[in-house]
């Protein structure tokens, strides 16, 4: 953990439950953790000017994230086995209590929320938690709403959402760097009804999405999806891709980018046979969770705005990422990709954070994940912040 972050850290008070029978095991231990108070802001991270960024909680390993009916953040968890909400009673913007909700899961990351309940991804399981959010304190048990995804631990981890139409969309990511499978199910982005009948593959040729969002005027799915490796520094471009209907296959593994044929799979499947990319993003940038912007607390000139979270670079001579992207859209089209949150890696090559998924709060700030350091931020736009 950062140094600059040690100060904040906060101790978890346990109390242990235990499985109800008939269930896989689960330790409900739960527990509340006072979040820090200062107002501070994180020093290092450049913002355009008027926003300003601070610590909301420390949550160890935070990954996706998601809103509850009543403000909880519930926050998944991808190298431990955990799933954390966080509370602001008092509405300061800054969160009072940091309560575990289950651990013992397997890669518990994906987390969506509806109609009072908590949606979990494991790597071949949702799970659902019922009235959640009057139960922080004491959780329920999980119920099992689909078990039939595949174990496979390489691009395993999801990112969940529910879309427009009510459904559960679970991404399945591709088992390899790059390989063609005969099921379909992997390198696609599938959904479900909430109650885990009706499965099918919405979308295909989509190496590993930890991301999407829907336009909130057109409905449409944005996805990114990340590119494969062992092909260079600057190639291929990471994706932001829009699928308006089922069926479409956006190129993996044969095409990268819209415009780069696989050096072994590409013989297998011309590019102009696929659906292209809306924007190319940053090369091995490890864009992640996006969000549209819907709230009214920044300009104007960011509604509908896409942030997305660039993880940064593991396989790049000189790395890059580490950074909050905003795309700029225009008549519901991508126009730039420009720099919104920058400094979790300073020009020495030194990394204090790694962002993860954003999530616009009920008041219009941003929230950012960040699993290196353990915590969730709040961005804010006031006329006279100071950074």
């Amino acid at each position: 953990m950062p140094a600059k972050l040690l100060l904040f850290a906060s101790v978890l008070f346990l109390a242990s439950c235990q499985p109800g029978p008939g269930r896989s095991p689960q330790s409900g231990q739960t527990g509340a953790a006072p979040a820090s108070s200062t107002t501070d802001p994180i020093p290092g991270i450049t913002l355009p000017p008027g926003f300003s960024i601070r610590l909301y909680a420390q949550v160890p390993d935070a990954r996706s994230l998601c809103l509850g009916e009543k403000g909880t953040l519930f926050v998944g968890n991808r190298s431990g086995d955990k799933v954390y909400a966080v509370v602001d009673r008092n509405a300061d913007g800054v969160a009072d209590s940091v309560y575990m909700i289950a651990e013992g899961l397997n890669t518990p990351c994906g987390v969506a929320f509806r109609d009072g309940s908590l949606y979990v991804a494991e790597i071949s399981r949702i799970l659902r938690f019922d009235r959640i959010e009057d139960r922080l304190g004491d959780p329920p048990m999980y119920e099992v709403v689909y078990d039939q995804l595949p174990t496979d631990g390489h691009h395993g981890w999801k990112f969940i959402a529910f879309g427009p139409d009510g459904k559960l969309y679970v991404p399945v990511g591709a088992p390899c760097n790059v390989c063609a499978e005969d099921n379909p199910v992997y390198a696609s982005i599938t959904r479900m009804n909430p109650d885990g009948t009706g499965f099918e593959v919405f979308a295909s040729g989509i190496r590993n999405t930890v991301g999407f969002a829907w336009h909130p005027e057109t409905g449409q799915l944005w996805f990114t999806d990340n590119g494969r490796d062992d092909m260079g520094d600057n190639v291929p471009a990471d994706e932001l891709n829009t699928a308006p209907k089922a069926g479409m296959h956006f190129g993996f593994p044969f095409c990268h980018q819209g415009d780069l044929p696989d050096p072994r799979f590409g013989r297998d499947g011309a590019c102009s046979s696929f659906t292209p990319p809306a924007l190319k993003l940053t090369p091995h940038g490890a864009a992640l969770g996006m969000r549209f912007y819907t709230g009214t607390m920044f300009p104007a000139a960011y509604r509908h705005s896409i942030f997305v979270a660039e993880h940064g670079s593991w396989n790049r001579t000189t790395p890059t990422g580490y950074r909050v992207m905003e795309v700029k859209m225009e008549n519901g089209r991508p126009t730039a990709y420009v720099p919104f949150a920058t400094g979790w890696r300073d020009a020495d090559g030194n990394v204090t954070g790694r962002p993860v998924d954003v999530q616009v709060a009920p008041d219009g700030a941003l929230f950012v994940s960040d699993d290196r350091a353990g915590a969730v931020y709040r961005i804010i736009f006031t006329a006279d912040a100071k950074k």
